[in-house]
């Protein structure tokens, strides 16, 4: 049986950028984190609340990339097979690839696949003379992390899991009943905690019951708990209540120098650079797995892996970060499924598949 310890998290501070603009402004509150150890793994780990973090280094922000390459040029300069192409119509359409995968780019489209998941570039490529010129933030942040880069490294296996909401800020509520968001969120994350406690982590969750937490206080939670990772669950819904839209998105911090995926009429400074962003290419490797083995677990239809900046849960983490998306509680079918608590065992399942 799966050992568990309670360790108080603090009272939650001033409200940050809320995660999701349809919710409620972020409320104070106490909180408690329900430490789930790996039963092979006892006492391996310090605890967490009873000693200071250890201070994290970040690499040196340099200016971003502005420049476009010739993508030719680039799988040259790489050791790499040039792009071939694979369509004319509707638009013309192009696949590189290395051992680690392959990417699809639709010209003049932001939208590409990775080993056939959506992924979101911050811009579409173009077709110059005959040569596919890609930018070069999107070289830098997308493939190259996903074409080249080595496996994601989990350090000490530490997780902090973050059920989103809680308290007053209840999240969304479901077409079908008005059943709030927080009350599934924290249903995954529990449901989640032992999965991957069975699979060697150390799992802290934000909140264990129904209270609300600031923002800022669940990024220093995750640092205070020294985290290797951090995952915020959430359900979506449209603000217009559009019952057609469906599906699993995956969220990650927007490169500085590069449009978001998605702004929700939030400003988009492109020049913003946050702690996280010294992350940019773990973050990817992460939500492109956590994306991948969700689809695989749920059935879902693939709403893409998308950059956002406006996700105040995210800024500050010094280690990679993603929020996901379960699912829209707008949506009356995919509203039954996540009231289903089979389907939310999926959910769990999967993010611990990923994590494997």
């Amino acid at each position: 049986m799966v050992g568990a310890a309670l360790l108080l998290a603090g009272c939650a501070s001033q409200p940050t950028i809320p995660e999701e603009t349809i919710s409620a402004p972020v409320a104070t509150g106490d909180t408690t984190s329900l430490n789930w150890v790996n039963p092979n793994a006892a006492g391996q780990f310090p605890a967490p609340g009873l000693s200071r973090p250890q201070a994290r280094t970040s690499p040196i922000h340099t200016a971003p990339v502005t420049t476009w390459t010739s993508l030719d040029r680039w799988a040259a300069e790489n050791k790499v097979g040039p792009p071939h192409l694979l369509s004319h119509t509707p638009v013309a359409t192009y696949a590189i690839g290395t051992a680690n995968g392959t990417m699809v780019l639709d010209i003049g489209s932001r939208e590409a696949t990775w080993n056939g998941v959506e992924v979101q570039l911050g811009f579409g490529p173009q077709l110059i003379d005959d040569q596919i010129f890609v930018h070069g933030l999107d070289l830098q942040k997308n493939l190259e992390p996903l074409l080249f880069g080595p496996p994601l490294a989990y350090g000490n296996r530490v997780v902090v899991i973050d059920p989103g909401h809680g308290g007053v800020n209840v999240g969304t509520a479901s077409v079908l009943d008005g059943r709030f968001e927080k009350e599934f969120t924290l249903d995954w994350a529990l449901r989640l905690a032992p999965l991957l406690a069975a699979n060697g982590w150390q799992v802290f969750l934000t909140r264990t019951n129904d209270v609300d937490i600031a923002l800022s206080n669940r990024v220093q939670f995750a640092e205070a708990h020294r985290a290797d990772l951090f995952i915020s669950l959430h359900f979506n819904s449209t603000p217009d209540r559009n019952k057609r839209i469906a599906g699993l998105e995956t969220y990650c911090s927007t490169p500085a120098g590069m449009p978001s995926n998605l702004t929700r009429d939030y400003a988009d400074i492109w020049s913003q650079y946050f702690p996280n962003n010294s992350f940019d290419a773990p973050n990817l490797q992460l939500a492109v797995r956590l994306h991948t083995a969700l689809l695989r677990a749920s059935g879902e239809e693939d709403r893409g892996v998308r950059r956002v900046r406006f996700i105040g849960v995210l800024h500050g983490q010094r280690h990679p970060a993603v929020l996901v998306e379960g699912g829209y509680l707008s949506n009356p079918h995919e509203a039954k499924l996540i009231e289903s608590s089979d389907f939310r065992q999926k959910l769990a399942q999967g993010v611990a598949d990923a994590l494997k």
